[in-house]
This record gives C-alpha cells, structure tokens and sequence, in this order.
C-alpha cells in the first residue's frame, strides 16, 4: 500500500507540474529582446541577463542586429551566455548584418565634411577590428549551441501575431529589425503591447567630450536614421525611452562590480569576470521597465531622428506635445531621472540571482 501511495503521490506532484507550468508562464510578461549583443560583458549582455533572471518575464526570443558590434560575432556571445546561464531555451535569431542606408562608407565620407565620429560601433571598434562575417575567438568560449533558422524581422512579426497586445518589444540596439519588420508587415507595431528602448540623446548633463560636443548624436539612433525615423513614426500603442541623458547618471564602477562577484551563479561570475568600468545604457532601460518606480520624473515628446545629408544626419529631434510636428509617430515617455539607490540595489540583485528555468 505505502509503494502505491507514494506512486500515486509522484504521479499527482507531476501532474500539477505540467499544469502549473503553462499558468506560470500565462502570468509572466512577454518580451522580445533586440540587442546588439557584443561581449562578453558590457551593457546589451547585461541587460539581457536582467530581463532573463528577472521572475516576471517570459522572455521569447532574442533578435540580434548589429551595433557595438558585428551581427554574427554578437550572435555567438548572445549563444555562449545562454550556455553559461542554462537557458539554451530561448531562441537567439540573426537579424540585420547593415543599416538600411547608412554605412562605415558614408560616415567616412560625412567625417570630410563635418568632423570625427568617436565612437562607430562595429565600424571602429572590436577585439580586434574585423569584418562583418568573422568570428574571433570568444574569452568566454566558443558555443555549441546554434541560432534560430530563421531572420529577426519575420521572428518578430509571427511573435507579435502570435500573442497580439501581450508582447513588449525591449530595444536595445540600432532599430534596423523593427524597421524591416515593419516594413514587411505594417500592423507589426500596432500589434505589439508597446515599444520599450534604449535611445536618443537630448541635452547630456555631462563634462565628457563625447557627449557634452555632441549633445543630439546618440549610437542607437545614429547607426541607422532611416530605420530610425521608420520604428519611431510607426503605429505604436506606446513607446517608453531611456535617453543617453538619464543614462549617463549611472556607473558600473569597481565597486559594483565588486559587489556582483560575491555572488555564486553563473550570471553574477560572468558578470564580474567580463563588465568593464562604463555607463549603464541598455541596463537602465530593463530595469526601469521591469519595475518603473526606479525612474522618479518622466516628461512626453514627440521624436524623431534627422535623415538630412547634412551635419545633422543621425541626430535627435523632440518636440514638446504643445508643438506637435506635422508627421509623426506616438508621443513618447522620456525618462528624465531615477532614484540611483533602487535602480543598483534591484540591478545588483538581477545579476546575482539564480536564473529562473536555468539548468547546469
């Protein structure tokens, strides 16, 4: 009789198992994360590791464009932390190798004509500088596991229509997949729950040169203004953004990184082996949607992004609601400041927790 029991017993935790899975996950907010992935450590692995640890999300996949870095280098880091976490689960899905216009060609040709541009991403930074379809060696190691047979934008499209209104869509790279899948699919952004990026730069309260010269040039808008000025004029229901400006009140400094190698798991090891001293861009906009108190005052602008051939091509346009421009997308929430304490107290906790669903 015990033998039964105990058979009957296993059978009923394993039955409430299967059941219990499917409504957890019902409950959990869906999101897809597009980032341009470089690595190991910095700011989109971050905060892809904050969006996967966090318990309230049930992420769907996550559409790789290039950025900081080349699309199919930034693929293998985004695989090789899934590895490290035990969330090979999640999909990785190649997006866009270029920009829609732009290019390392033209910026060169623009910097004649108007001065240096810093910082170009993929186009003058990497260890080593190279190509768009080499793949160096990995510090963290190559991955066994493999991308998603499929490209971002029609990833992006069959999600939204799978599960329409439910799905936010966390941007943290150039906005070249949104504007493909937009321009495949029209009722793409009107289709998902709300647009949530890291983007945009409008009046940097900062003594670095980088900013402080060129206040309305931000990367993320920059690399691709054509897909820019496409993703932030399109149907949204609701666009939040965390701008440079609010970003750059954040630091990954020794002490927090610190801080994040006490942690025993696998994300809070990579975490301190690999982040460097930097901002922290991409990180504050998934903290901030995953729980929105941390940000402490928002103000409403319309945006959009110059695609004038002149020296303004790549920068940031805003308008208040009173001076609503003739064309335009939603009204956007732009984040303005945050209460620092919560914001690193929840981020230290998204890097040390275990991560939910990881296995060994």
């Amino acid at each position: 009789m015990r033998t039964d029991f105990l058979r009957l017993l296993l059978a009923l935790l394993a039955f409430v198992a299967v059941v219990a899975s499917p409504l957890e996950a019902q409950g959990k907010r869906k999101v897809i994360i597009d980032e341009d992935s470089a690595g190991p450590g910095g700011t989109g692995m971050q905060a892809i590791l904050a969006l996967i640890n966090s318990p309230e999300t049930e992420v769907l996949g996550i559409t790789v464009v290039t950025g900081d870095g080349w699309r199919d280098e930034e693929v293998a880091h985004a695989l090789r932390l899934l590895e490290i976490i035990g969330r090979t689960d999640i999909p990785v899905v190649p997006g866009a190798v270029f920009p829609l216009l732009n290019s390392k060609e033209e910026v060169a040709l623009w910097e004649k004509r108007y001065g240096q541009v810093i910082y170009q991403g993929a186009w003058n930074t990497g260890h080593p500088v190279h190509g768009p379809w080499e793949i160096p060696m990995l510090p963290e190691g190559m991955p066994k596991a493999t991308a998603a047979n499929e490209d971002a934008a029609h990833f992006l499209i069959r999600v939204v229509d799978r599960y329409p209104h439910e799905v936010t869509i966390y941007e943290g790279g150039p906005l070249t997949n949104l504007a493909l899948a937009q321009a495949i699919d029209p009722r793409f952004a009107s289709l998902a729950r709300e647009l949530v990026l890291m983007g945009g730069r409008i009046h940097p309260a900062t003594n670095d040169p980088e900013f402080a010269e060129t206040p309305h040039r931000e990367f993320n808008f920059w690399m691709d203004p054509e897909a820019s000025r496409r993703v932030l004029r399109s149907a949204w229901r609701r666009i939040v953004a965390t701008t440079a400006d609010i970003s750059l009140k954040t630091r990954m400094d020794k002490k927090l990184i610190a801080a994040i190698a006490t942690g025993n798991t696998p994300a809070a090891q990579y975490v301190a082996k690999y982040s460097s001293e930097n901002y922290l861009w991409d990180e504050l906009a998934a903290v901030a949607w995953l729980d929105p108190s941390v940000v402490t005052r928002t103000t409403k602008l319309y945006m959009d992004v110059s695609v004038e051939r002149d020296a303004t091509y790549g920068d940031t346009l805003t308008w208040n609601p009173a001076n609503k421009p003739a064309i335009s997308g939603p009204i956007v929430d732009v984040q303005e400041d945050l209460d620092e304490g919560k914001f690193y107290k929840e981020f230290l906790d998204l890097m040390t927790r275990p991560t939910p669903g990881g296995h060994p």
